[in-house]
């Protein structure tokens, strides 16, 4: 049962503390969570029952990586026979397909390549803006511009305003997984620190981009380290207003170095969601993970507080490696949309991955 006291910060929409975040992430009245994060997003939103889309392409340049994230199924090794590094045909096919089918994005992003130059990232936006001028690059993680950086010597900010200027767009979230060092350490110990994730993403936003956050759980955190992830960046949302949205989704084992972690269900990828919504006050968007949930559980998260269910994702490969697929289209999407009672709408912006 949820205390008076919290029960009368939801009804006033009053900003929740670190603690109780963690009452919320522990109560058992899914259904009371659903309603009052719908209510917090009636109050964002003035059109209360439209849920959001968009078609864009999660476009992997190279599975080839040196992080060695316990909880990764999709990279390899430099010498690894299947890794690879996408030509120019390929890539510009994929992006073109994108484009045939009424999208205006793809997300861009791959392992951290030990071999290829800086160069060869800014040449890779060049070419894109010269044969698709309209497509948004949302691509490079804070991950990958923190290795950049260090490989290359040069600043964070260095490599960002290098990026932007050969072509990227706006910036995805991937890479924060939890962002608390302690996970950190053992899951991904090459990896970027919380600290610096959080900051390359400040300097982003101060340079006029905008980006997205993510969370990726259900694995060795404890309740109280995803209200820190969400305590962190509401902290810097706060600061910025750089994010344009936040998309939460559970740990897919399968694959990976730490498979025997039982996977999340749905009952708690819901309170998260929800709990999400409540919690970060000052995010516009919250989108449901259809890709890790499934299509029905998607837009079952369309009730407990998201207003976006992400994209028709054309191609996924990180997520697949790990042996979940989901797939649909343009017309499944607004179908479902609707049934659950909702007004589907592309979004006239495109980041949001």
């Amino acid at each position: 049962m949820l205390s008076y006291k919290i029960l009368r910060k939801l009804e006033n929409f009053d900003r929740l503390s670190f603690f109780e975040g963690i009452e919320l992430l522990c109560s058992d009245e899914l259904s009371v969570l659903g309603y009052w994060a719908n209510e917090f997003l009636g109050k964002l939103h003035s059109d209360k029952l439209v849920r959001t889309y968009n078609i864009e392409r999660n476009i992997n340049y190279t599975n080839i990586c040196v992080s060695g994230c316990s909880f990764c199924a999709f990279c390899r090794s430099v010498n690894s026979a299947d890794g690879y590094v996408l030509d120019d045909e390929i890539l510009f096919t994929k992006i073109a397909e994108t484009v045939s089918l009424g999208g205006k994005q793809i997300l861009l992003q791959g392992g951290l390549h030990p071999l290829l130059s800086f160069e060869w990232y800014e040449d890779l936006l060049r070419r894109i803006k010269v044969y698709f001028p309209d497509v948004n690059v949302h691509g490079f993680s804070p991950t990958e511009v923190a290795f950049f950086a260090d490989r290359f010597g040069l600043s964070d900010n260095e490599v960002l305003l290098r990026l932007r200027a050969a072509g990227l767009g706006s910036l995805p979230g991937g890479g924060a997984e939890i962002l608390v060092d302690r996970v950190r350490r053992e899951l991904s110990p090459n990896k970027v620190s919380a600290e610096r994730w959080l900051g390359i993403c400040r300097e982003w936003h101060r340079l006029g981009g905008r980006g997205s956050a993510t969370m990726m759980f259900g694995h060795i955190e404890t309740v109280g380290e995803r209200v820190e992830h969400l305590l962190r960046l509401r902290d810097l949302q706060d600061e910025t207003g750089g994010f344009t949205s936040f998309i939460p989704w559970t740990f897919q084992p399968n694959n990976t170095r730490i498979s025997n972690i039982k996977k999340v269900g749905v009952w708690e990828y819901l309170r998260l969601l929800a709990v999400s919504r409540l919690f970060l006050d000052n995010f516009k968007t919250i989108q449901s993970s259809w890709v890790t949930q499934g299509l029905e559980i998607g837009v079952l998260g369309l009730s407990f507080g998201a207003d976006d269910l992400g994209s028709v994702m054309i191609e996924e490969n990180v997520v697949a490696a790990a042996g979940t697929i989901h797939r649909s289209n343009e017309h499944e999407f607004r179908q479902v949309i609707k049934n659950a009672g909702f007004i589907a709408e592309r979004r006239n912006q495109t980041i949001g991955s």
